[in-house]
């Protein structure tokens, strides 16, 4: 049985809130596999393998068809978050940017999928046994970085800038910076804490993509609480004994959005929804999960105009 969160607790790829990384890189070779024209990653597949949890296993391999097992909105929200940050790093050095972090890296592929320019440093930041194991079995694999990949292998509840710094961050660059499917596990001080701390080390030009959640409404966290332990009522069933509702921190935080504002960045959010439309999903309809809810944010270091890339994206400033 999954324990609830606390200060100092640990985990792997395998349990815990480690475990997450590995659901996340289940959903995306689903959706590999099943829309690639919308997503693309070759390797989500052999790295959950890799993890060797049974259930999800199955489900990357298509063995064992998601059914009611992954809901369509987890596996189409599997798109369009790749798509967002995949586009947002594009973007960034598209623009100029040469370094790049990401942020408990997990399983994130993107060293090595996507087509960075030439001289872009790609910085992964994870516990030591998760990078050593991303590292080690895409080695095996054949696969090869497509930037200059450079590791540190810190805890983020550790002295992680001091480790970016060794692995040769410079914070007198412009970074493009990614927190996905991070702020939710930590809790709501060390949302802040990281937040202040990419800020610091954030030279003009900066940029950060992450998610937002706006604070619950009366009512709302029983409903996701209910969705979560549906959801691992119906893995434990197949084998893979895990409590999704106590691996987040549920509750009230400051709202990374406002939070970053607040801070001299500029925003451009859109929502999960106006995602799903943009790129012709299905709606989201019985929304246990509050993903509707979820915003999308990509932010620039300093209160500049930013350009709108659509009627359903807003500027917060």
């Amino acid at each position: 049985m999954t324990s609830t969160r606390h200060d100092g607790d640990d985990w792997d790829l395998a349990s815990s809130v480690g475990a997450t990384a590995t659901m996340a890189a289940m959903a995306r070779a689903i959706a590999t596999r099943t829309d690639r024209a919308r997503i693309d990653d070759p390797f989500a597949e052999p790295l959950v393998q890799a993890v060797g949890i049974d259930l999800l296993t199955r489900l990357a391999t298509g063995e064992l068809p998601p059914d009611d097992l992954v809901e369509r909105v987890a596996i189409d929200g599997a798109k369009v978050r790749t798509r967002f940050y995949d586009e947002f790093f594009v973007e960034a050095t598209n623009a100029g940017i040469t370094q790049v972090v990401i942020l408990a890296s997990g399983l994130d592929s993107r060293a090595y999928r996507l087509s960075w320019p030439t001289g872009t440093v790609v910085y992964e930041v994870d516990q030591p046994q998760v990078i050593a194991f991303k590292t080690r079995t895409l080695a095996e694999l054949g696969a090869a970085p497509t930037a200059d990949r450079r590791v540190a292998a810190v805890d983020l509840r550790d002295d992680w800038p001091t480790a970016l710094r060794t692995a040769g961050f410079d914070p007198a660059r412009p970074t493009a910076w990614s927190a996905e499917g991070l702020l939710g596990y930590l809790p709501p001080a060390a949302q802040d804490r990281l937040l202040d701390t990419v800020t610091e080390l954030s030279a003009p030009g900066s940029r950060l993509a992450t998610e937002s959640r706006p604070n619950p409404r009366p009512g709302d966290e029983d409903r996701t609480k209910r969705g979560l332990d549906s959801i691992s009522e119906r893995w434990r069933a197949h084998g893979f004994d895990t409590d999704m509702a106590r691996l987040r921190y549920l509750g009230e935080r400051n709202e990374a959005a406002t939070y970053l504002a607040d801070r001299g960045w500029s925003l451009t959010v859109i929502t999960t929804r106006d995602l799903f439309a943009a790129d012709d999903l299905p709606p989201l309809d019985n929304d246990d999960l509050r993903m509707s809810d979820l915003r999308y944010v990509s932010a620039r270091v300093g209160r500049v105009p930013l350009v709108r890339t659509g009627s359903s994206t807003n500027s917060v400033v």
